[in-house]
């Protein structure tokens, strides 16, 4: 599952809090689920962290709080192992605001893959748009950070880094089945007709009298 959240500022012990969290579950490496939500922190954005993901003081005012959707993101998060880029730091964000309404810390298997980056190419810039750059990925739509369309372009980074391609549809063994099934169910002919002598003889007839000789 690749989860993603955007935050009032970078420093948990200056008070930052979360305000948006998105995941996507992946089944065999295939999209097949979400969780996404926009969280009020309680307190105000950043300038910084405002240029980073535009998201509005009076915006997240008027968002539900994390201990209204915990047990909702835990529940669709419980054994999964998360996939993060930089999970050092949504997993402390994550962590704070458990801790704040007496939750336990998440425990899930993680699987960071700023770390695999770094690991694969060593001295190379290992963010999120060079990653996207170095795979050709498009990330035209990541004008401002947003935690689903960041979990979408890290999704494809993922199957990039683990050295898989992108899962498609595999439409040739699909059609290939269905005409299969077609065939066995369809019923060409009943029986062979045998002409018989008088036919026969009518139809020479017929090609000698009728149809034009070619002189070429």
């Amino acid at each position: 599952m690749v989860l993603d959240t955007e935050t009032t500022g970078i420093s948990i012990k200056e008070g930052h809090r979360i305000v948006e969290i998105g995941c996507i579950e992946l089944d065999d490496l295939v999209p097949v689920n979400k969780f996404h939500t926009y969280l009020n922190p309680e307190r105000k954005v950043s300038d910084k962290a405002f240029e980073v993901h535009g998201y509005s003081d009076e915006f997240l005012s008027k968002q539900i709080k994390f201990s209204e959707i915990v047990r909702d993101f835990l529940n669709f998060i419980e054994g999964k192992n998360l996939i993060i880029h930089n999970a050092e730091f949504d997993i402390a964000h994550l962590n704070n605001e458990l801790s704040l309404i007496g939750e336990s810390k998440i425990s899930n298997k993680i699987i960071d893959t700023l770390e695999l980056a770094r690991s694969k190419f060593p001295g190379s810039s290992s963010s999120l748009d060079a990653l996207c750059k170095r795979y050709r990925i498009d990330n035209s739509r990541r004008v401002q950070h947003t935690a689903l369309i960041d979990c979408d372009l890290l999704a494809k980074v993922y199957i990039n880094l683990i050295d898989q391609k992108e899962p498609t549809l595999n439409f040739k063994n699909e059609q290939s089945s269905e005409l299969n099934k077609l065939n066995s169910e369809i019923a060409y002919f009943k029986k062979i007709i045998t002409p018989s002598k008088d036919e026969m003889s009518k139809h020479k007839e017929y090609l000698k009298n009728y149809l034009k000789k070619n002189y070429y």
